[in-house]
């Protein structure tokens, strides 16, 4: 895929005219190459595309109700993403975990994951789906539901191990829909229920493209222990930038359209995009992951007029303080960072920003503080609200068309 706003725009306008009848009737098909989904999510993780405009698009075309299930699978992303911001310590669970998990493994463990993370386990459909995930850093969603209920109910591998194999690899990969995705499936994120993929399940909704031996699929592990799941806490509290305070704006790949933010009073002084998809796992992470951060990040800084801003990766703090204390800044302004690794790199780096004299202020979309705070139990609650969202005064914005 091509990491620009432009492209992005391109795509939506494509799939468009799929995004009623055509989607509902198909969705769940894992066609391979011949995709019956969106693929839009790559665009919506970086935000090159907003859950509002492709919202927006359909209803345009369509109006809301018959494209009503392709409104409520965007909403998902929107919902995971609050739940996990009201429980930050269910991804604190995943990322402390994952080095344990790896070092806990049997010796027979050890051999499984690492054959099935090679495409290489002696289980054609799983194979299959690590070739695709690897080779194209994509699998259709009910892939990968299959894929993380075999791992954990089948081979009896650890869910953290197997979401950090996709997190490696995912073009859309999202700290809120991946770790919350294998929990469900595992039976973590609705206690006790655990995801069981079906030989003939994945026969009937690949049109016999992969016809796994029943065997190979059935449940021989009953997963991991569920705990109760943590109440909610107040969502994490950030500075709104000052306007009189000199500021350094940097992109981030948590939201790629900067371009929507009223910046104009702010002094900017300078612009940095800084670079995160190292963080996603202790492991290498795809080429390809870090080629489309940073392609977004250069169209983002292009778009706002600022074509020479240089890429930095988030490392040691201290070289992002001395860039904006190089350029006369006294705030750092930069988009609003949720739960998951970005989150947790500004959360270690905080005492020394500050202790610079720096401020960190975040730009945060109407879209997220208004869906957010209902995100504090199941996906029905918000389901119920999307007229109201749908409704909010200059929420949805025009259809665009091919226009960055």
């Amino acid at each position: 895929m091509t990491p620009t706003r432009t492209a992005a725009l391109q795509h939506l306008t494509r799939f468009t005219p799929q995004m009623a009848g055509d989607y509902t009737a198909r969705r769940n098909y894992d066609l391979g190459a011949q995709s019956t989904v969106s693929r839009l999510s790559p665009y919506l993780r970086c935000r090159l595309l907003t859950e509002a405009e492709v919202i927006a698009a359909a209803i345009d075309q369509h109006g809301a109700k018959p494209c009503a299930k392709f409104i409520d699978e965007v909403i998902w992303r929107s919902y995971f993403k609050g739940w996990l911001e009201l429980r930050p310590s269910i991804w604190r669970d995943y990322a402390d975990g994952i080095a344990s998990d790896l070092a806990n493994l049997t010796h027979d463990q050890r051999k499984i994951y690492t054959q099935t993370t090679q495409g290489d386990s002696g289980t054609p459909c799983m194979d299959i789906w690590a070739q695709e995930l690897v080779q194209n850093g994509y699998l259709h969603n009910h892939a990968r539901m299959w894929f993380a209920s075999i791992w954990v109910l089948s081979l009896g591998l650890p869910w953290r191990l197997g979401a950090d194999f996709f997190m490696q690899h995912l073009l859309d990969g999202d700290a809120a829909s991946n770790t919350l995705g294998w929990r469900w499936v595992a039976g973590l994120h609705t206690i006790g229920k655990t995801y069981h993929a079906q030989a003939d399940n994945i026969a009937t909704f690949t049109n016999g493209r992969i016809t796994p031996d029943a065997a190979q699929v059935a449940h021989r592990h009953s997963g991991p222990t569920a705990m109760p799941l943590p109440q909610p806490v107040p969502l994490h509290a950030h500075l709104n930038p000052d306007p009189h305070r000199p500021s350094l704006l940097l992109l981030s790949d948590q939201d790629c359209s900067i371009q929507d933010f009223d910046l104009g009073r702010v002094p900017l002084v300078g612009t940095l995009a800084l670079t995160t998809s190292h963080l996603k796992s202790t492991h290498p992470v795809a080429p390809s992951v870090h080629a489309l951060e940073a392609g977004a990040l250069m169209d983002a800084a292009q778009r706002i007029g600022a074509p020479d801003t240089a890429l930095l990766p988030a490392l040691d703090p201290i070289t992002l303080i001395a860039h904006a204390k190089q350029c006369g800044a006294q705030q750092i302004i930069t988009p609003f960072a949720t739960t998951g690794p970005m989150r947790d790199w500004l959360h270690a780096a905080m005492p020394q920003i500050i202790a610079a004299g720096l401020t960190l202020a975040e730009l945060q979309r109407p879209w997220d503080a208004m869906i957010w705070p209902d995100c504090t139990a199941g996906f029905f609650k918000v389901k119920q609200k999307i007229p109201h969202y749908l409704a909010a005064p200059n929420m949805l914005p025009p259809a665009t068309k091919d226009q960055p």
